[in-house]
């Protein structure tokens, strides 16, 4: 931290807080996310965050905020990101499996446990898997699979998703790699061709 800020009484901003609660959440679970150790973190003082939040429940709906607009977010654009093919349609989606930018899985794995102790986080939850199932399932339906096969193919896919998070699977990112045009065979009966493989890794060449 800079001792010239704090001799001038920087207080941090609301971003700076919300980084270092994102960290202790996503390493430690939400009781950890307290004030005063916020504080330490940070190397401010405890009353520099009642500049930027009226309590800890505004900085935890801060945090539920911000996965949501990232998660969530994220996954119905990708849903919704034009596509010649269900296949590229599908890679598309997949940017988030493979993308931390796009969907942060070890945000999704605190908010879940989270959830199983705050019936607030639940309902949060249950929306997005909601929110979410309902646009991969009109992905489908934009390539001419019916009602029902549209919802199961998205329910086959997304919570294979869940599961991984839940899990914590850990593969290596060129295994994960090499296992998505079998996924995507897997999860809409169409191989996506060398052209839409290509394009997909190239997008994500730098991972």
């Amino acid at each position: 931290m800079d001792t010239k800020q704090n001799e001038r009484g920087w207080r941090g901003t609301p971003e700076l807080w919300l980084d270092a609660a994102y960290g202790v959440l996503v390493e430690a679970g939400v009781e950890a996310v307290k004030v005063m150790p916020l504080a330490e973190r940070l190397g401010l003082s405890r009353t520099s965050f009642y500049w930027h939040f009226a309590d800890r429940e505004a900085l935890l709906a801060g945090l539920v905020a911000r996965w949501r607009a990232k998660n969530t977010g994220n996954l119905v654009a990708r849903c919704e990101a034009q596509a010649a093919t269900i296949a590229e349609a599908m890679l598309n989606l997949i940017d988030c499996w493979v993308d931390p930018d796009l969907f942060d899985s070890r945000l999704e794995f605190a908010m879940r446990t989270w959830a199983l102790t705050d019936p607030v986080v639940a309902a949060e939850m249950a929306e997005a898997d909601a929110v979410r199932l309902a646009a991969i399932t009109a992905l489908f339906s934009r390539f001419g699979y019916d009602e029902t096969e549209a919802d199961t193919r998205a329910r086959a896919l997304y919570l294979t998703q869940v599961g991984y998070i839940a899990l914590r699977s850990a593969e290596s990112f060129e295994m994960r790699m090499g296992r998505i045009p079998a996924y995507v065979l897997t999860f809409c009966g169409k191989a996506p061709t060398s052209a839409e493989v290509a394009a997909f890794r190239a997008r994500h060449a730098d991972r």
